[in-house]
């Protein structure tokens, strides 16, 4: 079993306060994503687990035992760094091995962990070969390998594919998820900027904003769900249109929104909105087309195939049935 429950964790730096009173209970075996802008506290909150931060005040508890001033060699976690962090002088076969010669584990079980990984990762053709001979994509894997053969309670991925192209980010991606159906009981945290990355890994999905936990659900709930304003706009992309003012005002909500796949394009200016389109995107299987109705950002319509509108055209739309989202003044949900 690896449980983790985090209660009132706090962490600053000096008077500046980072982490505020974080609470968050994660059940063995879940994948996890930590979501959020850049510096809202998803990477620090990743190295107070790994012990690689001290914890301001608060608890963390793994398996029912706190383990706040335990090590982090002791905690039963392995870390996958955004850098890969391998030893460039070592082989596939010795990066993997390293942590467990550092254990005086024996020939035959550091040899029988390494090629397991490596047959898991699809490395068995690369152990005799140096981090520099090898893809990004690849290294990443062997980074992942060595974590994989300390058999760890939890798994922690710090943006473990932020430096790879789009490609190998797909690549990389789907062995991340087959690695996760292989080791059913083994918790994994995953932190990342990327929405796919977190919809279509995650069982669940943390969302941080300025160090505090914004919402917790799975990705369809806070897709379709969202509790703030905050999250309706950070999940999704693009990013769900806002309407407020006088366009919010039929729907008698501080502010109103509308995802760009819910938008329908209405005849002779009969929808609820209208305006002038700016620009096209034609992206094959779908277009997405910008339109200037007055509000502070154009809106993104989304069209099915490709674009029959371009600049300056008049565009007149309206939700599809009931799938838009009403907020109040405090960007808190209103019923529809």
């Amino acid at each position: 079993m690896s449980d983790l429950k985090i209660t009132n964790l706090h962490k600053r730096y000096g008077s500046v306060e980072i982490l505020k009173d974080v609470n968050l209970e994660i059940k063995s075996g879940e994948f996890i994503v930590f979501v959020g802008p850049s510096g809202c506290g998803k990477s620090t909150l990743l190295r107070c687990i790994s012990g690689l931060e001290t914890i301001s005040s608060g608890t963390l508890e793994i398996d029912g035992r706190v383990v706040n001033e335990v090590a982090p060699s002791k905690r039963g976690i392995a870390m996958v760094f955004q850098s890969y962090a391998l030893y460039p002088h070592m082989n596939v076969f010795d990066n993997m091995a390293y942590s467990l010669k550092l254990q005086h584990a024996s020939k035959e079980e550091i040899k029988s962990k390494v090629e397991a990984a490596a047959a898991k990762l699809q490395l068995s053709d690369y152990l005799d070969r140096l981090p520099k001979q090898l893809s990004g994509g690849q290294r990443q894997r062997v980074a992942i390998g060595r974590a994989i053969v300390r058999d760890p309670k939890v798994f922690l991925f710090d943006e473990p594919l932020s430096n790879l192209d789009a490609a190998l980010r797909v690549a990389t991606r789907l062995e991340i998820a087959r690695l996760k159906e292989s080791l059913p009981n083994t918790t994994m945290i995953y932190v990342t900027h990327d929405q796919v990355e977190a919809m279509t890994l995650a069982d669940r999905i943390v969302v941080l904003n300025g160090g505090r936990v914004e919402q917790v659900g799975t990705p369809m709930e806070l897709y379709d769900n969202p509790q703030s304003l905050f999250v309706a706009g950070f999940i999704g992309s693009p990013k769900m249109n806002f309407f407020t003012g006088q366009f919010a005002d039929k729907y008698k909500a501080a502010t109103v929104g509308v995802r760009s796949e819910h938008l329908e394009i209405q005849p002779n200016g009969s929808g609820d909105w209208q305006g002038k389109v700016i620009y096209s995107e034609n992206l094959g299987s779908d277009s997405y087309i910008y339109v200037d109705i007055g509000t502070a950002e154009p809106i993104v319509v989304r069209q099915n195939g490709k674009a029959t509108y371009h600049s300056g055209d008049a565009l007149s739309f309206s939700p599809i049935g009931e799938q838009f989202h009403r907020f109040n003044a405090e960007g808190r949900p209103l019923a529809n």
